[in-house]
Order: C-alpha cells, then sequence, then structure tokens
C-alpha cells in the first residue's frame, strides 16, 4: 500500500480534532472508532473481508503500513474468523496516541505541551494544514448533500463518524440535526463499513459482554429438574437485546 493516500483511521482522528482546542471529540469511543477503521482499511486493501458478522483474512501479505500490519498479523494469529464486535471491542491500548505520534512525524498536526491545573503535564495536538481536515469534510457534506452515493472510503468514513458520536461535533445544534441524520444513512452504502460501524455501536453498549443464551432444556430433563417452562423467564436473568436495535445505540 503507497502512501499517496490518507488512511480511514487518519482521516477519521484529522475529523475528531479540534482546531481550537487541539483534543479530540469522542476519545473513548473514537479508541473503538480507530479499531475499526483499520478493519475498513485493510478490507479496502484486499487484505480481509467480512464473513457474515466476522472478520476473515483473505490475503496476509503486509500493507506497508506498519500500524496495519500489526492488526492483520494478530488477526491471522487468531487461525479463524474473529467476530468484528469482538475484535473492536479488544484492548487497544495507545492506538490513538499511535496515529497522532504518525500524524505528527508526517507534518499533519504538531504537538504542543501543556499543564492540567498547572501541575500535571498534558500534550494537545494542533493541525498544521486545517485545509486538510477542511477538505475531509467536504467529502461527507458533499455525500449529505447530494444524495449521490459516495465511494467507498467516504462511505466508510461517514457510518464510523456517525458511529463514534462526531455528528454532534461536525453539524453541532438544532441547524445540524438534518446533517446528523443524512450522516447516520450514509452507512448503508458501504457493506464493510456499516458491519465495523454497527460493531463499534454495539461495543459502546455492551451488546459484546452479553453471555450467549444457554439452550432450552428438553421437556423431559425441566419435568424432572421442576424448571420452569421455557417461555418464562428466571427472575433476575436479563433478556438478550434484540439485534435490531443495534443501529440506533449512538445519539446523533
Amino acid at each position: 500500500m503507497g502512501r499517496s493516500r490518507r488512511t480511514i483511521p487518519e482521516e477519521l482522528l484529522l475529523l475528531a480534532l479540534d482546531p481550537t482546542t487541539g483534543t479530540t471529540a469522542q476519545p473513548q469511543s473514537l479508541d473503538l472508532g480507530l479499531a475499526g477503521a483499520q478493519l475498513v482499511e485493510l478490507a479496502l486493501a484486499g487484505r480481509i473481508a467480512p464473513d457474515g458478522d466476522r472478520i476473515a483474512v483473505v490475503a496476509p501479505r503486509p500493507t506497508g503500513d506498519p500500524t496495519l500490519d500489526c492488526a492483520l498479523e494478530l488477526l491471522r494469529r487468531r487461525g479463524a474468523p474473529v467476530r468484528a464486535v469482538h475484535w473492536i471491542g479488544g484492548p487497544r491500548l495507545g492506538l490513538r496516541q499511535t496515529y497522532l505520534s504518525h500524524l505528527e512525524r508526517c507534518g499533519m498536526v504538531h504537538a504542543v505541551a501543556g499543564q492540567m491545573c498547572g501541575v500535571l503535564p498534558t500534550t494537545r495536538y494542533q493541525a498544521t494544514d486545517t485545509e486538510i481536515s477542511r477538505e475531509i469534510k467536504a467529502r461527507l457534506d458533499n455525500a449529505i448533500r447530494t444524495g449521490v452515493p459516495p465511494d467507498p472510503r467516504t462511505a466508510a468514513l461517514a457510518a464510523l463518524a456517525h458511529a463514534v458520536g462526531l455528528g454532534k461535533h461536525l453539524y453541532p445544534g438544532n441547524e445540524g440535526r438534518s446533517s446528523r441524520s443524512r450522516l447516520r444513512d450514509l452507512i448503508r452504502h458501504d457493506p464493510m463499513g456499516g458491519l465495523v460501524a454497527h460493531a463499534v455501536m454495539d461495543v459502546q453498549n455492551g451488546v459484546a459482554a452479553q453471555p450467549r443464551r444457554s439452550p432450552a432444556p428438553s421437556p423431559g430433563r425441566q419435568a424432572a429438574a421442576g424448571a420452569r417452562p421455557a417461555s418464562e423467564p428466571s427472575r433476575g436473568v436479563p433478556m438478550q437485546p434484540r439485534r435490531g436495535s443495534m443501529a440506533r445505540a449512538v445519539a446523533h
């Protein structure tokens, strides 16, 4: 993979950077979004492919991007397709900082040292060329405004921006309500982006942590054990959320 274009994780992070404060919007969900954006980028590079709600490695050769190749190798070591929700919900310590440092090396941001409460050292990241961020957002604006199906990269970026809650950062207030709604609707234009975006939202809502239901006992075993009928839920055991509710998890 050449470096002639920015990757989706890089663009997602640039969208999240506040040009005034140098901080990132939605930092917790952004970490999940970056992990998901890596999956989309690897899929666009032909290295992985969706397999239902799972991710399968189809070409393990390196892309030339060290951060993406690290993710690809971890996926390869699994030995079998992994559920997107489990991959995105796994530990991703330092992923945001890794990409911030990369953007700094590329000259797209510069670090600004500071202090919190006059004691704790902090680092903010200011965009060195805000035109780059404006160009990225202009692609989303164009897709929202025209209604023309965007290219797969823009569609995936829109899906991830919605999933991590950047809609209210990019299109704030009541005047941005319709734009946020259209941003959410762009999910349908890229299957991989949609799969990953829904997985990000599932993780935020704890769906990945929900235990699977045990198979219902047969009537004979149920009677012998004095169990309740299968139609009567046990007290204190939360019911699984319906699958169809996942996409509505993040407010726009």
